[in-house]
């Protein structure tokens, strides 16, 4: 059997592609407008202009639909750890890269007061199968970083791999209360350029504290 062309290949993954943002798209802008538990699928299928039986191939349950936009993060911080400069820590790339996204207002820091991220977040924050939901994703992020930490283990470094895994836990928990911190505030009236200062002085806070209690391993 002869292989497809690469490029035929190419075009089903940007179709697909495009038709797992297509879904998202419509899901979300339907759950801003409705509420998330008011909107059924049959909706977000029409909209969407897909069948439902297409809608679940893509996404097996509602809450992916409004989570996909998240997903291009789950490996984020495990990135940053492989592709840091040389002789920098792995604690130090990802502070930079926090910081570096409290500069830019990055949503993902929570540092955004746009009012489309804005009711993006409260709708996260404020359905409670949303954010047990979030867990899932916490979890494979985690697997990424711990993996990016471990490296290759030798062979008389003992509980190598729990210690990745712990510190990942304890790095991707500083990111996630940071965030949530800063749209908080944000959430209460604050603005993103109002809030950067006290933003930049409890990051820098919160990774000293993990180089504290991770010393010169990571």
């Amino acid at each position: 059997m002869s292989e497809k062309p690469a490029a035929a290949t190419g075009l089903r993954a940007r179709k697909k592609q495009r038709t797992y943002q297509a879904i998202s798209d419509a899901a979300i802008a339907l759950f801003l407008e409705r509420g998330f538990d008011a909107v059924p699928v049959a909706d977000i299928a029409e909209a969407a202009e897909v069948s439902k039986p297409t809608l679940f191939r893509y996404f097996p349950a509602k809450e992916d639909m409004a989570l996909y936009r998240l997903a291009d993060h789950e490996d984020e911080a495990a990135r940053v750890v492989r592709e840091r400069r040389p002789g920098q820590s792995p604690l130090a790339a990802l502070e930079a890269r926090f910081l570096a996204g409290l500069e830019a207002h990055d949503p993902v820091t929570g540092l955004s007061d746009a009012p489309q991220v804005l009711a993006f977040h409260r709708l996260l924050y404020g359905t409670p199968s949303l954010v047990a939901r979030m867990h899932a994703y916490t979890a494979r992020s985690e697997d990424h970083l711990a993996a990016a930490l471990a490296g290759p283990t030798p062979p008389d470094a003992p509980h190598a791999e729990l210690t990745a895994r712990l510190a990942a836990g304890q790095i991707l928990a500083t990111q996630r209360i940071l965030a949530l911190e800063n749209w908080r505030r944000i959430s209460a009236g604050g603005t993103a350029t109002a809030g950067l200062g006290t933003a930049r002085d409890e990051a820098r806070h919160a990774f000293g504290l993990l180089r504290e209690g991770h010393g010169s391993r990571y």
